[in-house]
């Protein structure tokens, strides 16, 4: 890939000059049906110069998409001015010019894919600016090319995965030569390898000279960048560098963010091992401080982790379920083959694969939205094989929250929204009132703040919330969460994660689908991995992610404490295994470093 972005054209394209993107006293407000406005970005100034890679963040409805929106004109000011390579965007007959020079690539990309084909939808752009047919074919070759997908240029767009499919909608941005790309978070719905691919090609084509914009909340992808723009309520809170950002943890929380996750961690360590220096960001920078503090070979039996076996009579049990889509037509496609789970009553069990390998279709059969093919499938007293089995019960015990919330709320209001399943079983009055408290509060959503909220003006992550307490309400015996915390910022990501520990203390069976390594590691206690829609790993999460070598070859990932334990081990440490949280690694380390006090 390296190779091709060196080849990619650069020069006159890209020339480096300063204020490619100005923001003068920039307000912006969405109207409201009811003829009020909801404010989202309030007096920002800002200067974005040509050849920088900034990255924007901050909490959700902090205005970050708002702001990305009026980049390349898709919104102009209320009042202000925003100027894009001096062109001013209320401008409309320059429209075309800034959406050619600032592209974008959204966290969606089914909502920027227009062709039946790989090829044709990396042409679409190019063909609208009029460029000769030749000219456009080597553009969309040169493009695909760059992204790594040119042996998949006549396949159907659809029947990609996500990662593919964000690469095809970067394809189309290149191919019309634009001077900047950004990324509104790009990466949200992406596995780990998606996710370290994409990251990469920002890095890559930065280098080759383009202005890179990346709007996102993971912190860790924060540090590839050389600015960073922190915004709050509609306003520019911190404007610097990522070091210089990060040195200061707690006004980061106060900004509803929070450090990566390895500084995070460095952060923690520090508090026993005050030694530890200051500014380790990265896991291989907090390995390195570790590692030259005074140690010695601890006196630790090394012992392997033994699988523990569900216990009693499992309340979800799977066995050899197969699953086809469009069975019986040219298009069919195997999506699950001889699938086996076992989750015991009040457990938490959390489900990994990468992007395509059957964790979605998997979880709709545990509450009958998919019906078994081939195979068994049982929830409690509930056999879901059984074509007679009453699947509205298994629905009110069983509730699932799907990975994208918008696909599931469509009330007016919040506090309908939530209501909605309640009032259907037959709550009314001030017990349906306190039915709808009681879960808004329990996902951080103040009652009196959010029930007369018009659905539609929420951010992503708000509608995340929604769709939770939505389920919550309906006070399931199982709750199935599908990428629970995608689109959430930091702070809500804690808060939320917090609910759901509180909902495992109260004895709630949860099965948490999450390409967020630290999340399975916090809140579950067995996993099942999935690859290519076959079962291949089953056990405690201590034993599934001590094989870190495995899971990163089927694209995944392992937590940060993990990471760090496999980086001392490899320069000689002897620790112990099964360390996922980092009191466990805490108590490791006190064994293993002479006295650092």
């Amino acid at each position: 890939m390296q190779d091709n972005l060196q080849a990619f054209p650069t020069g006159s394209i890209y020339p480096l000059q300063t204020s490619l993107i100005e923001f003068t006293n920039v307000t912006y407000a969405y109207p409201l049906p009811n003829g009020g406005r909801i404010a989202a970005l309030r007096d920002v100034s800002l200067r974005i110069e040509a050849g920088e890679y900034v990255a924007i963040v901050g909490a959700n409805g902090s205005g970050k998409s708002t702001l990305a929106r009026h980049l390349n004109a898709l919104l102009v000011p209320d009042s202000g001015r925003v100027t894009v390579a001096g062109l001013d965007t209320r401008d409309q007959a320059q429209h075309a010019t800034i959406h050619r020079t600032v592209g974008m690539v959204f966290q969606r990309p089914e909502d920027q894919i227009v062709a039946s084909l790989v090829e044709e939808d990396v042409a679409f752009g190019a063909e609208n600016m009029g460029l000769p047919s030749a000219e456009i074919r080597a553009r969309v070759d040169e493009a695909l090319a760059t992204v790594g997908m040119a042996d998949m240029r006549l396949r159907p767009p659809h029947q990609l995965s996500a990662g593919q499919q964000q690469r095809v909608a970067l394809a189309g941005v290149l191919a019309m030569r634009p001077r900047c790309i950004v990324f509104d978070e790009a990466t949200a719905m992406l596995d780990p390898a998606g996710r370290r691919a994409v990251r990469e090609m920002m890095v890559n084509l930065h280098r080759a000279g383009l202005t890179i914009i990346a709007i996102t909340h993971f912190m860790e992808e924060v540090l590839d960048a050389q600015r960073v723009v922190v915004l709050e309520r509609g306003r520019v809170a911190l404007d610097g560098s990522p070091e210089a950002v990060f040195a200061d943890p707690d006004t980061l929380r106060t900004l509803g963010l929070d450090l990566p996750p390895a500084a995070s961690l460095a952060r923690t360590l520090r508090q026993r091992f005050p030694v530890l220096p200051t500014g380790l960001l990265t896991v291989p920078a907090l390995v390195e401080a570790l590692d030259a503090l005074p140690h010695h070979a601890a006196d630790l039996p090394v012992t392997q982790v033994e699988p523990v076996p569900v216990v009693g009579t499992p309340l979800i049990e799977v066995r050899d379920l197969g699953h086809t889509y469009m069975l019986g037509t040219p298009l069919a496609q195997r999506s699950l083959e001889g699938v086996r789970l076992s989750i015991a009553e009040g457990a938490a069990h959390g489900l990994l694969g990468a992007t395509g390998s059957g964790k979605s279709t998997l979880m709709q059969h545990l509450n009958g939205l998919l019906r078994p093919q081939e195979g068994t499938v049982r929830v409690g007293e509930y056999a879901l094989h059984d074509l007679q089995t009453d699947v509205r019960a298994v629905r009110r015990m069983v509730g699932l929250v799907f990975q994208l919330p918008e696909t599931q709320i469509f009330e007016q209001y919040v506090g309908d929204e939530i209501a909605y399943g309640p009032r259907l079983q037959g709550l009314l009055g001030d017990s349906l009132r306190q039915r709808v408290r009681w879960a808004m509060e329990l996902v951080g959503m103040g009652f009196n703040a959010f029930k007369d909220r018009f659905t539609f003006a929420l951010s992503g992550g708000e509608k995340r919330k929604v769709a939770l307490a939505s389920i919550l309400a309906l006070r399931p015996s199982v709750l199935l969460l599908d990428e629970p915390t995608a689109g959430l910022d930091p702070a809500s990501h804690r808060e939320l994660l917090a609910h759901l520990c509180k909902l495992k203390e109260t004895g709630m069976t949860l099965v948490l689908s999450s390409h967020q390594m630290e999340d399975v590691a916090a809140l579950t206690d067995h996993v099942t991995v999935l690859d290519g829609g076959h079962s291949i790993l089953n056990g405690r999460v201590t034993e599934v992610f001590a094989q870190g070598e495995r899971l990163r070859a089927l694209g995944l990932s392992t937590p940060v404490i993990t990471q760090v334990v496999e980086g001392l081990r490899e320069r000689g440490w002897v620790l112990p295994p099964g360390l996922v949280s980092s009191t466990a690694l805490i108590e490791a380390l006190s064994r293993t470093l002479s006295s650092t006090d």
